[in-house]
């Protein structure tokens, strides 16, 4: 991008719960030494002010849920010269996946009382399914120093880079006990993406594969461990399928009667 002029920044939003824009809010000092730099051009959820593109750089949170999504994702590609996804939801659906994987009509006969009026899709996917994406931050919601990481490297011009080791790896440099091992907590530790600094773990709980799966990743061994652990099959299935559930290694754990509690009835 040019060297003298104000880099533009949008920031955008689709079906999700804003915890991710949310984080870039709470970057606050931080945010504001980034605001002296750029151009926030569109982000309603710090300011009703908005300027038309092109952008040179987009950021996007959230999932395609409906068809007017997919125009407007499209929309935004064609103006951004780097388009950046943020959280679970852009960039492997969110926990509104799980629908990918039920009879969407059926839900939304039991929740709207005239559910002629909703229009929705029956998957809810990526951003990656729709446009080319430059980058993804994984998370649910994503680490806010990452996100002013990434956004400094791109305003640089620098290369970007996340580590691809695991929660394990994080769990280790801070000194924190396994949990599996010293007390048989069913942990994601193992097979997820590191960035949350292991928080879970260091409250003695076990991951719950909010970052999603790691680089490498060997979820049937972590199977077989959660079931040493006298883990029941339906519970294995739920702890993978939440807020990445459409992500290839971890919608590929056995789903049988995931969504089913123990009475039979569905969810």
């Amino acid at each position: 991008m040019s060297a003298t002029a104000v880099p533009k920044v949008a920031v955008w939003k689709f079906s999700s719960c804003d915890g991710c824009q949310l984080t870039l809010l709470d970057c606050e000092d931080e945010l504001l030494a980034v605001a002296e730099a750029v151009e926030f051009s569109h982000f309603v959820e710090a300011s009703s002010m908005s300027v038309e593109g092109p952008y040179d750089v987009s950021i996007v949170e959230g999932s395609i849920t409906n068809s007017h999504d997919i125009e407007r994702i499209k929309e935004i590609r064609a103006q951004s010269k780097f388009l950046m996804c943020i959280g679970a939801c852009a960039t492997a659906g969110g926990i509104q996946s799980l629908k990918n994987f039920a009879d969407v009509d059926e839900y939304i006969s039991i929740v709207y009382a005239h559910p002629e009026y909703i229009k929705t899709l029956a998957t809810s996917t990526p951003m990656s399914e729709h446009v080319q994406v430059d980058f993804e931050l994984r998370g649910c919601p994503i680490n806010k120093e990452q996100l002013l990481q990434v956004i400094s490297n791109v305003l640089l011009g620098k290369t970007l880079e996340m580590e691809s080791s695991s929660v394990c790896l994080e769990c280790k440099r801070r000194g924190t006990v396994c949990v599996m091992v010293s007390h048989g907590t069913p942990c994601l530790g193992p097979v997820t993406h590191a960035g949350c600094g292991a928080l879970c773990p260091s409250f003695n709980r076990g991951c719950f594969g909010c970052f999603g799966p790691s680089d490498t990743t060997n979820t049937a061994s972590l199977v077989d461990q959660l079931r040493v652990l006298n883990m029941a099959e339906i519970d294995i299935s739920r702890i993978f399928h939440t807020f990445n559930a459409t992500t290839p290694e971890f919608r590929d754990v056995p789903m049988t009667d995931a969504l089913a509690i123990d009475d039979g009835e569905t969810l």
